[in-house]
């Protein structure tokens, strides 16, 4: 997901993230205890983009640290989502896709409270 130009637009990586959950659960069977975090991590990953995008239509420097803030709680989110699914699933090309999923939500958390704090100083 990183290593091309889009990887510095965070819009845009943000966006691609949300998109490729979307890819990642939509091939997959899920058994009945996986139903609510894959629902989740699809809430969870989508309002990452949208509160990113929020943050960069602001209004203020006080709504642009919220937005932002909201999205590095929605990161984490999906971060936990995505574990739990790697944990309860069997298929290793799954479980591969799962911990690509998971490290970039890892990585978008941590430019999103890289960004919160540099804002609120």
């Amino acid at each position: 997901m990183t290593g091309d130009d889009s990887s510095y637009d965070l819009e845009e990586r943000t966006f691609r993230f949300a998109l490729a959950v979307r890819s990642c659960v939509s091939e997959q069977t899920w058994k009945p205890a996986q139903w609510t975090d894959v629902n989740q991590v699809l809430r969870s990953s989508g309002s990452i983009a949208a509160n990113y995008t929020e943050a960069n239509n602001a209004v203020s420097k006080p709504d642009f640290i919220h937005k932002i803030g909201i999205a590095r709680k929605e990161a984490a989110e999906s971060k936990l989502w995505l574990r739990l699914l790697g944990a309860t699933s069997k298929e290793p090309f799954l479980i591969e896709q799962l911990r690509a999923l998971h490290k970039e939500s890892d990585e978008l958390v941590r430019i999103l409270a890289t960004i919160q704090r540099k804002s609120s100083s």
